[in-house]
């Protein structure tokens, strides 16, 4: 099994800043790829910023020259950098890895139990 622990929500006033961290442990073969999704209150859950194992990334549209996403490989981690929060930004943050653990031959999508952001204007 794989599991993906974020850290890193809280409040902060619109303009400020937050980095989400993420990191995935288990019996981890490969990750393909990781990324970060949001849902707010009566919305449906939907992807923030991605990076897969060959470093391509890709953001929402909302999510553009504002957000930042990295990795680093030896610790199995992802990171979000957040710039310039807007209050629509309020939502919980959820950490996702498309990964292979050694007992399997495919990828498997993971999901972490999310982080709060709420940004007051």
């Amino acid at each position: 099994q794989v599991q993906l622990v974020e850290s890193g929500g809280g409040l902060v006033q619109a303009g400020g800043s937050l980095r989400l961290s993420c990191a995935a442990s288990g019996r981890i073969y490969s990750i393909h790829a990781m990324g970060w999704y949001r849902q707010a209150p009566g919305k449906q859950r939907e992807l923030v910023a991605r990076i897969t194992s060959g470093g391509s990334t890709n953001y929402a549209d909302s999510a553009k020259g504002r957000f930042t996403i990295s990795r680093d490989i030896a610790k199995n981690s992802v990171y979000l950098q957040m710039d310039s929060l807007k209050p629509e930004d309020t939502a919980v943050y959820y950490c996702n890895a498309i990964a292979t653990p050694f007992n399997a031959d495919y990828g498997i999508d993971y999901w972490g139990e999310g982080t709060l952001v709420t940004v007051s204007s």
